[in-house]
């Protein structure tokens, strides 16, 4: 590639374009027609495409699992492509036709019995995430090897939330409607035409995105053996990072399993307990042998599990992914229980979402003054402050109650602005440490860590109400559930939101820290042209 070390070749960071920043954002704004699409889902499959309640969660929560998997091997794959066009563009242009394709079919209601429709649903659903990862994981790690610039990668980073966020603004705000205007009475076809709309929009925005950006930093990566066998070799160690979350998955399974006895659920905190201890005993084995007696994938490992940066914004990770969904979760049963206004939901989402967007916009200006864990920190507090003090709001005050709720979604948006741009400098810290860069892993494990706390907060919902006693059957039950309705709403975002700011206050990579970084790797890279 020729242009592949532009800044390095110069000694200075490579600045950006405004339209390959644009033309970057429009990347994100087309996942987010699958992933804000994928909140009527659930609806879709009970209410229009005829599947139980219970046969619809087991198939989703399944496939969530799996998404987890083939996000690191994702990564990991990405890593390992070289083409002319580089690493992570060409699956960008690769996975788009499959993406668009699949989410059309996802949302068609094919002439089926019903074992023919679970079988169905289940195999769109898994293609359809399949497509996704092979699509957004090379996307997220694009941003790694665009610019080698710190101030550059968060201004980046905004335009990325940017797209996201006006992407999910559309989807939120416009699919009721035109499952409804384009059905003509039949959710079924309002469904099919809204999704063929949503699929040409995301071919074009990908496109643009394939089209606008281009990889500048060529990072050293040492491949050995055939494809096959570096894939069996990422199979055999991801066990380091997968077995925790499968071990808490398991323990927030048996909380919510109602009927579930006392001891199956000690039994699975003891399980979730021994995942922990067998993953130090993974870690310590792979990081204390000779660095040349490692396979490749357990090298990646090893810059992962000896990154510190890294393993600490894996915590704040997670505690943004559970303050930025808990509450939207949480918000229909509020909104039509407590407060007994459904026709306001449709409102809270589109003020939280242009708060969301406000705060993105916001991020990138304020980044550039800012030190980014200082930033990271305000968002926690400040988030929490105000969605706690909707508490105090009395509840036939509902002007008030949405006036804090946007104020607190402000501070939520800069989250994940925030969290992969801090992401991308531990990916510069990883080179400057090992003297390889392993952009696709890292990014990848970062976002199924993220996925992970989106997973535990849907579930940490269904628990809380479950604990209060909540059936939608029994009114005396709804009634008893109230108050889990408005700790999930505020309470909870506020230890959350401590919890969040002491990972964030021991994440060590200030700004300060990143511009000797930044300097260190220009030189180097200068240094290994020049020879």
């Amino acid at each position: 590639m020729q242009d592949s070390t532009a800044g390095a070749v110069t000694g200075t960071p490579h600045k950006l374009s405004i339209g390959e920043k644009i033309g970057y954002s429009l990347g994100d704004a087309a996942a987010n027609f699958v992933w804000r699409s994928g909140f009527f889902i659930p609806v879709f499959y009970t209410d229009t495409f005829g599947i139980a309640a219970a046969h619809a969660t087991i198939l989703i929560l399944i496939v969530r699992l799996s998404d987890g998997i083939t996000d690191i091997m994702m990564g990991s794959i990405a890593d390992r492509t070289k083409t002319k066009q580089g690493k992570f563009r060409p699956w960008i242009l690769w996975s788009t036709p499959f993406l668009a394709l699949f989410l059309s079919l996802i949302f068609t209601t094919p002439d089926l019995s019903y074992t023919g429709k679970v079988i169905y649903a289940f195999v769109i659903y898994f293609c359809l995430t399949l497509a996704y990862t092979a699509n957004n994981v090379p996307y997220g790690a694009l941003m790694g090897v665009m610019t080698d610039s710190v101030t550059e990668r968060a201004s980046l980073s905004s335009f990325r939330f940017i797209g996201a966020f006006t992407g999910g603004l559309l989807v939120m705000t416009s699919l009721p409607e035109l499952v409804e205007v384009l059905g003509k009475g039949s959710e079924a076809v309002g469904y099919q035409r809204t999704m063929l709309i949503f699929s040409v929009l995301l071919i074009v925005f990908l496109f643009i995105t394939y089209k606008t950006t281009k990889e500048r930093i060529e990072p050293p990566t040492q491949i050995q053996g055939t494809f096959w066998e570096e894939m069996k070799d990422l199979f055999c160690n991801l066990p380091v990072i997968l077995i925790p979350v499968f071990g808490i998955s398991l323990f927030i399974i048996a909380l919510a399993m109602k009927e579930w006895s006392a001891t199956v659920k000690v039994g699975a905190l003891l399980l979730m307990l021994a995942s922990f201890a067998y993953t130090v005993h993974l870690r310590k084995k792979i990081i204390t042998r000779p660095i040349d007696s490692l396979s490749p994938t357990q090298k990646d490992l090893a810059d992962l599990l000896t990154n510190k940066p890294w393993l600490i914004l894996l915590g704040v990770g997670i505690m943004f992914g559970l303050f930025t969904v808990v509450r939207p979760s949480a918000a229909s049963y509020y909104f039509k229980y407590y407060l007994e206004r459904s026709d306001l939901i449709s409102l809270y989402f589109l003020l939280t979402l242009l708060a969301s967007l406000a705060a993105a916009v916001a991020t990138g200006w304020l980044s550039s003054r800012f030190n980014k864990r200082t930033l990271m920190i305000a968002a926690f507090v400040l988030g929490a402050i105000f969605n706690g003090a909707i508490y105090f709001v009395p509840r036939e005050n509902v002007n008030a109650m949405l006036a804090l709720a946007t104020i607190g979604e402000f501070f939520a948006g800069m989250m994940p602005v925030l969290f992969f741009s801090m992401l991308g400098d531990t990916v510069d810290y990883s080179e400057w440490k090992n003297h390889r860069r392993a952009t696709g892993l890292i990014y990848s494990a970062g976002t199924f860590i993220n996925k992970t706390g989106h997973g535990f907060a849907g579930a940490m919902v269904l628990i809380v109400l479950a604990l209060y006693g909540y059936d939608a059957t029994i009114q005396s039950a709804v009634t008893a559930s109230l108050p889990a309705m408005v700790l999930l709403m505020t309470g909870i975002p506020v230890i959350i939101g401590i919890l969040g700011t002491i990972f964030t206050l021991w994440y060590p990579l200030d700004d300060k820290t990143m511009k000797n970084i930044e300097s260190e790797l220009i030189a180097r890279r200068v240094k290994n042209n020049a020879q």
